[in-house]
C-alpha cells in the first residue's frame, strides 16, 4: 500500500468523526439543528445524545475496518491464526459495549417520550393561545377562535407563549411541521389531534407539509412568525379591520385544490367552523351547513 493510501486510511475516519461533531455542534443553518423554542431545543439534544452514544460503536466500527484493510493487506506480514475460533473476553466486549449503549437510548427515549408527548401542555406562567390548524389541498387553514379571525399560510403569536395547536384535515391525511419550534403532527379528516409548541423569541420560522399530498405538496409552505405581545395585538386588530369574513360559501371556495397560495386574511370566521369541518367526516351526507 501506498504511503498516500495509508494517510488516507486513517485520516477518514477522523474527518467523517469531525463533520458530524461539526454539525452537531451547530455550526449548520440547518433548522433542525437551530431551534428557537423549548420543545425543539429539547428534541435537538435528545438527537446528539442519541448519535453520540451511537458513535461509540460506529466510530471504533470503522477504525477497525481501515485497520483491518491495512494489516491484513496483501504482502502483509501479520500474524496468521487460522484455528482460533473463540474468545470469551472478546464475545463479553462485543456485546456488552452495545447492550449497555442500548440500555441507556431506552431509558433515555422513554423518558422523551413522556416530556415530550405533543398532547403535553407546556408549563408555564402565560396563557395559552389557541390556533386551529386545518389541512386543505394544498394549503394550511388558521383559525383564531378567541380572535375571531383566520389565515392562510401565515400564523402569527407571541413569543414565549405557549401555542396549543388544535389539528384536523378536510382532505387526504397531511403533517403540520415547523422544525425549529418542534416535531411535526399528523392532521387528520373526522378528528383533532394538538400539538403544544412556543417561541423562545421573537422571528419568523419556515412550516410546511412533512406529507407528501399529491402534485401540490411542493408548495404547501406556511411562516409562522412570533411577535411581541403588543405586535400581535396591533396584528390582530389590523386582521379584524380587513372585513373579509371567512363565511361558509368561502370556505367552500378555500377548500377546493389550488397549489402555490399567497398568504390571506380573514377579519371573522362562521362560528363552529372548526367542529364543523370534523364532523362533515363523521356524519358525510351532511356536509358543512
Amino acid at each position: 500500500m501506498k504511503t498516500k493510501t495509508k494517510i488516507a486510511a486513517i485520516i477518514l475516519p477522523a474527518v467523517l468523526l469531525f463533520f458530524l461533531l461539526f454539525l452537531l455542534a451547530g455550526h449548520s443553518n440547518w433548522s433542525l439543528l437551530n431551534p428557537k423554542g423549548p420543545i425543539a431545543q429539547q428534541e435537538r439534544n435528545l438527537m446528539v445524545v442519541g448519535i453520540s452514544l451511537m458513535l461509540i460503536v460506529v466510530v471504533p466500527v470503522f477504525i477497525l475496518l481501515f485497520t483491518f484493510a491495512f494489516k491484513y493487506r496483501e504482502g502483509n506480514k501479520a500474524k496468521y491464526a487460522p484455528n482460533q475460533r473463540h474468545s470469551t473476553k472478546f464475545q463479553l466486549l462485543l456485546w456488552a459495549i452495545p447492550t449497555v449503549i442500548i440500555l441507556i437510548l431506552a431509558v433515555i427515549n422513554w423518558k422523551s417520550t413522556h416530556q415530550l408527548d405533543p398532547f403535553k401542555p407546556l408549563i408555564s406562567n402565560v396563557k395559552p393561545i389557541t390556533i386551529q390548524v386545518v389541512s386543505l389541498p394544498w394549503k394550511w387553514l388558521f383559525i383564531y377562535p378567541e380572535q375571531n379571525i383566520a389565515t392562510v399560510n401565515f400564523v402569527e403569536f407571541p413569543q414565549t407563549t405557549p401555542v396549543n395547536f388544535q389539528l384536523t384535515s378536510d382532505a387526504a391525511m397531511n403533517s403540520f411541521w415547523i422544525p425549529q419550534l418542534g416535531g411535526q403532527m399528523y392532521a387528520m379528516a373526522g378528528m383533532s389531534t394538538q400539538l403544544h409548541l412556543m417561541a423562545s423569541a421573537p422571528g419568523s420560522f419556515a412550516g410546511s407539509a412533512a406529507e407528501i399530498s399529491g402534485q401540490g405538496f411542493s408548495g404547501m409552505k406556511f411562516t409562522a412568525k412570533a411577535v411581541t405581545n403588543s405586535d400581535f395585538d396591533s396584528w390582530v386588530k389590523s386582521v379584524q379591520a380587513r372585513r373579509t369574513p371567512l363565511g361558509l360559501a368561502e370556505y367552500n371556495k378555500l377548500a377546493a385544490p389550488s397549489s402555490n397560495n399567497p398568504p390571506a386574511f380573514y377579519s371573522s370566521t362562521d362560528k363552529n367552523l372548526y367542529n364543523n369541518i370534523i364532523m362533515k367526516y363523521m356524519m358525510p351526507t351532511q356536509g358543512i351547513q
